[in-house]
């Protein structure tokens, strides 16, 4: 079974992460992804602290309608601070003899200048096939470790394209040189976006799962009070 890992808050999770991993499921030939809430990312606040209990639930709702999706609460369980690095060697365990050669890791082009400050970053790189994503330019809702802060002004090897992406040459890198890709839909939409319109009485429900979208309802999760008899 060839198993990749995406990690992020999933503060909610949304149908970008889903097209993500259907695209890393389709084009790459993994059996299963593994969506894994952060209980606590080492380098990002954690915006409108709703429960760990309610952000794994939401992903876990959201995982099934499709078998190969699966929610897996190890940081959660953990507690205290998320590391990648702890999640990989404890999935490493828990599938062992199950897996077909690397965990894969999927991670948003985002999160390339920051990667080499994640912890044991080297070693995580050797243990696993990297798999970089696209990301719109908004804020990074599946980002593990250490988000980049700041402008890309001081970061080697970056250009933008014309329509103002950054663009990254992660061949001059170590770290990245046998990195996969996925040309997954960039959608632009962000978990803080969605927790915004839900707090002001905007329309949400088509960028969530409707399992997602219910449960958000029924717990008055984010402000959504207004939106019960939506």
């Amino acid at each position: 079974m060839r198993i990749a890992v995406l990690g992020g808050t999933f503060n909610p999770l949304h149908i970008g992460h889903l097209a993500l991993a259907d695209e890393v499921c389709t084009s790459l030939g993994y059996d299963r992804l593994l969506f894994v809430p952060a209980f606590r990312p080492p380098h990002k606040e954690m915006a409108d602290s709703i429960s760990a209990k309610d952000r794994l639930e939401m992903v876990r709702l959201a995982c099934g309608d499709d078998e190969r999706f699966m929610a897996e609460s190890c940081e959660i369980d953990r507690g205290g601070v998320s590391y990648t690095f702890d999640t990989i060697c404890y999935l490493e365990k828990k599938y062992a003899g199950q897996i077909d050669g690397k965990i894969g890791l999927v991670m948003g082009d985002d999160l390339i200048p920051g990667f080499p400050l994640w912890y044991r970053a080297e070693e995580l790189s050797q243990k696993c096939d990297l798999i970089l994503a696209l990301r719109p330019q908004v804020e990074s809702s599946s980002g593990h470790e250490n988000s980049h802060s700041g402008g890309y002004g001081s970061v080697p090897h970056a250009t933008r394209d014309s329509s103002g992406k950054v663009i990254f040459d992660v061949s001059a890198n170590p770290l990245f040189r046998n990195a996969l890709s996925v040309k997954n839909p960039e959608l632009v939409l962000s978990s803080t976006e969605i927790r915004t319109r839900i707090s002001e009485g905007r329309a949400f429900r088509y960028l969530v799962p409707s399992a997602v979208f219910g449960y958000i309802i029924e717990r008055r999760l984010y402000g959504s009070d207004r939106q019960r008899d939506l």
